[in-house]
Parts: structure tokens; C-alpha cells; sequence
């Protein structure tokens, strides 16, 4: 079977068939840190991260989200560090994941009883990643996802080529990193393979071009959407529609609540016809 034409197969899975009453619709709470790093001080943006963490569960949350390239500053694109060398981001920015700092973050998802997610350089196999990891409530790895797409201004990072779908209590989660969402395919691919809610940390451009933006993603896809960038936090439900946002551009918590169906009731993604979409796999 030719890979275009899985995703009708998955697809079909996750709406509703005609008669079948839906099970319950699952509720979480969702906080999105709208916070800014400080860039190369590590320690001092994990603390910001525990303390806003702390609030965050403190206030309801059951997920919290945490931009882009976070825990180092976000230091790895050539425009916002001129003359980065190589050696200096792979010894200075990046991580392991199984290293002291993400320990620490593991060990606030377990202590908050919460779903956590950073942003972060992952040193890992040689090389360096922009990744970003969700620990649960157990601190096992929920969900590790690798920036896959860039406009070429990450030159030390390795780029990612899966779209992992983790499955969870309150559904189905993909993760983009800021760029992917520009690139329509990378969203489509999470939603075809039964991805509820989309996590979208990020860094780079905002405004009112990516606020429709991840709306209509939102909507093409029939997925929640959290966008959660220093300077703009968006959660957004399947319809498109702003469910809650940042006012101004300090730091600050945006807390909204996903009310995910258990089986899609509908979705716009049933009337594809993938059969026709040989083109968007030819180079």
C-alpha cells in the first residue's frame, strides 16, 4: 500500500460512524508560559520555567507549554547569534535529554502531577537538535518531537524527518516547532495520523498573519492548536476559533481549556481524495 493512502484508514478510525453514540468528551486545562530566556543562561531560565510551572499547576493546569529553544535562549539561529561557531552551541547550548537539566524537568512534571513541555538544544547521536520534549505526570517522555523544517538560518542543527502522534489519556498529541507550521503539510501529516491537539512552541515571526494562520490550521485539520511563543500565546479549538491569548508582552501565563471529543464528529479532513495528491511527494 502506497503511503498517500494510509491516512483514510486512520482517518476513518477517529470519526464517529452513524448510529454509534460518542464516548465522553475529554476536558483538560492548558497553559501555554508565554515567557522570554535569557540567552546562554541555562540555569536561569529553568528557574523562571519552575516558578511559572508552579503557578501554572497552581491555577489548574494539566499541560504547560514552554516557547521554542527555551532552556538555552534559543541561541542556535544565526540571526539572532552572529559569528556562532559550531563548537561553542554543541558545548555551551545544548543538552542531553537524559541530563542534569532535563532531569529537573522531568522531575517538576512528576512533582506538579502535570504534562510538561520545553523547548530545547538536544545534543544527541553526534549532533546537535532543536527539539522538544513533554514529560508526564509518571516523568516518562510523552512526547519528543525534532524541528524538521527552517528557512536555513539554524546552521548547527539537524534536522528532524518523523511527525511522532502520542496517544494519552486526553487524546492524540503531535508537536511543530515554530517554522514547521508554515509548511501546511507538516500539521496535515500529525492530523491525518489522529492528532487531537497540535503544540506549536516557537520563536520567530508573529502577529496578524500567524494568528490567522494557526487558526486556519486549527480549522483545516479539525485539531486544537496551542501556539506558544515569548511574545504571543494562542489556544485555539478545532473550529478555529481563539479560545484564550496573551494581553501585551511581559511574561505571563495563558490558561484555556480543550474539550477533546473521543471520536471526531466531523472533520474536513473526510472529504480529501488522497489518490489525487501524488504531486505534493514529488521534489
Amino acid at each position: 500500500m502506497k503511503p498517500y493512502l494510509v491516512a483514510p484508514l486512520i482517518l476513518a478510525a477517529a470519526i464517529a460512524a452513524p448510529g454509534q453514540p460518542a464516548p465522553a468528551p475529554r476536558t483538560l486545562t492548558v497553559a501555554a508560559l508565554s515567557l522570554t530566556p535569557e540567552p546562554w543562561d541555562k540555569q536561569a531560565n529553568l528557574a523562571k520555567l519552575e516558578g511559572f510551572a508552579r503557578q501554572a499547576a497552581a491555577q489548574g493546569a494539566q499541560v504547560i507549554v514552554a516557547p521554542e529553544g527555551y532552556l538555552e535562549g534559543y541561541v542556535g539561529n544565526q540571526h539572532r547569534t552572529p559569528g556562532l561557531t559550531r563548537e561553542r552551541y554543541a558545548s555551551e547550548a545544548a543538552e542531553p535529554l537524559d541530563g542534569p537539566l532535563l532531569t529537573r524537568v522531568r522531575g517538576l512534571a512528576r512533582e506538579l502531577n502535570v504534562y510538561l513541555m520545553t523547548g530545547f538544544a538536544e545534543s544527541r547521536a553526534g549532533g546537535v537538535y532543536n527539539s522538544a520534549v513533554m514529560f508526564g505526570p509518571d516523568g516518562n517522555v510523552v512526547l519528543h518531537y525534532f524541528k524538521s523544517h527552517t528557512m536555513n538560518d539554524e546552521p548547527f542543527n539537524t534536522r528532524g524527518d518523523t511527525f511522532p502522534v502520542a496517544s494519552t489519556p486526553f487524546g492524540r498529541w503531535g508537536a511543530l516547532i515554530c517554522f514547521d507550521r508554515q509548511v501546511p503539510e507538516a500539521a496535515r501529516i500529525l492530523a491525518i495520523n489522529g492528532a487531537d491537539i497540535i503544540f506549536v512552541p516557537a520563536w520567530g515571526g508573529y502577529g496578524e498573519m500567524n494568528d490567522l494562520m494557526m487558526r486556519v490550521r486549527a480549522y483545516e485539520n479539525g485539531a486544537y492548536l496551542a501556539f506558544v511563543h515569548p511574545k504571543r500565546a494562542l489556544l485555539i479549538d478545532a473550529s478555529g476559533a481563539i479560545i484564550a491569548e496573551n494581553h501585551g508582552e511581559h511574561d505571563q501565563i495563558v490558561l484555556g481549556t480543550f474539550t477533546v471529543p473521543s471520536r471526531r464528529k466531523h472533520s474536513l479532513l473526510q472529504y480529501r481524495r488522497p489518490e489525487l495528491y501524488r504531486d505534493l511527494i514529488r521534489r
